[in-house]
């Protein structure tokens, strides 16, 4: 059986990026429209607009991608309003913005009452946790558009995301230094990128049922990927009101530690040490004959979150994180590289978005 990819499922991001340079043609010219500029070019994890007087609006949008489509096979919709809030949220932190509210956007191929709650409890589970409030949103019934794994029960789930931050407060890298340290906060297990392909590995592939209980994960494939993405808003803003000197914050999705290469700093890193993954992970990799340059750019591979701290500040930082019962490491460093490329202790080496091994 051939090596699954995530192009081998559908899923093509080289080609991705070259169709959305048409669509940012056009998007892209808009910002000469509107009163409120913003301060941050598009592509980053999330933007700000100059409201004035020093006060920044922060945005950012994401939805929770097939991800819905377990959820749709247990019929389980309780968390994934969970996963929907942290990847808005742990966006807008990325800016060195607090969130504040967030919109939903539901589309439904029926309106069931059962389901909308389950979905509403979610919601409300992740807000608690990001400290944040929903103040409204908007549900489509659009059965000609919306369809599933189970009849009547096609949907998806989508938000917006609004925070503040002062403007001279702003992070996106732009203070790092070569030396500087990568602190990496834990993930919950694959969050809410790669679904598809860990979709295809499991269902089709393997022929396991979401039901089927795995010994090594201690419940069942199905509860295992339905694992809420893990919410960062308490701790780090912690960090952040702190005094620490943050330098950079990276939400650790698709493209993996690449992501960390997104700040505004000519610098690259060297990670010596990374968690061991969950073992969802080596699961996958094991039944898809799945590679670790695949592995890395697709998943988080344990590493949710991560802070780029000055060395003073590190052991403060590690502390305020661990009264939170978060299991932060100091994973490595910024380092001198016009290459800008991240070099991990297996040896597979991060440029641009994704990851090969040196020969």
């Amino acid at each position: 059986m051939s090596e699954s990819t995530y192009s081998s499922t559908g899923v093509n991001t080289i080609k991705e990026e070259a169709a959305l340079a048409g669509l940012l043609r056009w998007v892209g010219q808009t910002v000469a429209f509107g009163r409120c500029k913003p301060v941050l070019d598009f592509g980053y994890f999330a933007t700000v607009l100059d409201l004035g007087n020093n006060l920044g609006l922060a945005l950012s949008t994401d939805g929770v991608g097939t991800k819905l489509l377990v959820a749709e096979m247990l019929d389980k919709y309780d968390t994934v309003g969970i996963d929907c809030i942290a990847m808005n949220v742990n966006d807008l932190l990325c800016v060195g913005a607090e969130p504040l509210a967030m919109l939903d956007y539901i589309a439904v191929q029926e309106a069931d009452p059962a389901m909308l709650t389950a979905i509403g409890k979610g919601l409300y589970e992740g807000a608690r946790q990001a400290n944040i409030s929903i103040p409204g949103g908007e549900i489509a019934q659009v059965r000609e558009l919306i369809t599933g794994v189970r009849e009547g029960r096609g949907f998806d789930l989508a938000g917006a995301c609004v925070g503040i931050v002062p403007l001279d407060k702003i992070i996106v890298g732009q203070d790092i230094r070569p030396g500087d340290l990568v602190i990496g906060l834990p993930s919950s297990g694959i969050h809410s990128n790669g679904l598809t392909l860990a979709r295809d590995v499991f269902f089709s592939r393997a022929k396991m049922s979401p039901e089927q209980h795995v010994p090594e994960l201690g419940r069942s494939i199905g509860e295992e990927l339905l694992e809420p993405t893990r919410i960062y808003v308490r701790e780090v803003l912690d960090v952040l009101r702190s005094g620490v000197q943050v330098k950079a914050l990276a939400h650790i999705t698709s493209d993996g530690l690449t992501n960390l290469l997104r700040v505004q700093s000519a610098v690259g890193y060297v990670l010596d040490t990374l968690p061991e993954p969950p073992p969802v992970f080596r699961l996958l990799q094991r039944l898809g004959d799945v590679s670790d340059e695949e592995m890395f750019q697709v998943y988080n591979m344990g590493v949710g979150f991560c802070l780029v701290v000055d060395p003073a500040d590190a052991d403060r930082t590690l502390a305020i994180l661990q009264a939170h019962r978060t299991e932060a490491a100091v994973l490595g460093r910024a380092v001198a590289d016009p290459e800008r490329r991240v070099r991990l202790p297996n040896g597979l080496v991060g440029q641009g978005n994704d990851f090969r091994r040196e020969p």
